[in-house]
């Protein structure tokens, strides 16, 4: 199949190392804004034009404590074994990020830490693993719906990622980006969005962030540097959005052959949604995108 024939949102793509293949995964479900949830699917290619699949990744069990609301997996290989960062939600509960751990990186991925890692009396998404001179931070997504101003975190996880160590550090705030605009809801006076942070060093030692909100054209990517090249920063923000309408929740990856690209999915509606990919350039001012 092509792309064209896979609707997905938040697409991440893991190449393995010493395998000519690569895995993409996404959210997955045909409606994931409500209802029952099946799971997450993942599609392997070895030329990223032809995709095979789908293969079910993750599929919970009856007493799984989230049935809707799959969001955003991400894949990460670890310590020897394949670790899914996923969101769930479920009726009188937070939503919140849990890892999942499997044997292969196309699973079947089974519950790993004991609910989600995130805060459990914060709305929380989209959290991602970042390893630093060796120690794990989760960082995610503190929700509007808590604080108006969506929030970007890290915290420290434990070295078998089961548990998190101390307590969340802010990175920034949405509004701190000049590209962001706030979109009307009656919680609050005005409502910025945080999404999908996805980490990315670069060649040179750079610490780059991308992360998505809504700019003037709709939904939008743009991205943070830390100024000291580590994850708790200070983040400054680019003036303008590397993606800047109708797409978002991307992240960096290299295929087989060392190419970097970017992925994101656009347009941003359901069920129209699909995973795209573009040649990625590292320059001294930051990220070229080729379209």
């Amino acid at each position: 199949m092509r792309l064209d024939d896979i609707q997905i949102r938040d697409p991440f793509v893991l190449t393995v190392p010493g395998e000519e293949r690569s895995w993409l995964f996404g959210s997955t479900d045909a409606n994931i804004w409500s209802g029952a949830a099946t799971g997450f699917d993942t599609y392997w290619t070895t030329d990223f034009d032809e995709w095979h699949g789908p293969l079910p990744a993750f599929r919970p069990a009856e007493d799984f404590w989230s049935h809707t609301q799959y969001w955003a997996p991400e894949v990460h290989a670890y310590r020897g074994a394949y670790y899914m960062f996923a969101t769930f939600t479920a009726e009188g509960r937070r939503r919140g990020t849990q890892v999942l751990r499997s044997s292969r990186p196309e699973g079947p991925y089974e519950p790993w830490s004991d609910g989600p890692l995130t805060p459990h009396d914060w709305e929380c998404l989209d959290g991602t693993l970042y390893v630093e001179d060796g120690a794990a931070h989760l960082v995610f997504c503190h929700e509007w719906k808590d604080v108006g101003d969506g929030e970007i975190h890290a915290v420290r996880l434990s070295d078998d990622l089961r548990i998190t160590v101390g307590e969340p550090v802010l990175l920034f705030r949405a509004s701190d980006a000049p590209w962001a605009r706030s979109i009307p809801r009656p919680e609050f006076d005005e409502v910025f969005v945080t999404d999908g942070p996805s980490m990315h060093r670069t060649t040179n030692g750079r610490l780059l962030m991308l992360w998505s909100s809504f700019g003037d054209s709709g939904y939008a990517m743009g991205v943070a540097t830390s100024a000291s090249g580590g994850v708790l920063g200070p983040w400054t923000q680019s003036a303008d959005a590397i993606w800047p309408a109708d797409g978002g929740h991307g992240m960096i990856f290299a295929a087989p052959d060392g190419q970097l690209f970017l992925t994101l999915h656009t347009p941003n509606r359901t069920p129209d949604e699909r995973a795209r990919f573009f040649p990625l350039e590292e320059t001294a001012e930051g990220l070229r995108l080729q379209r």
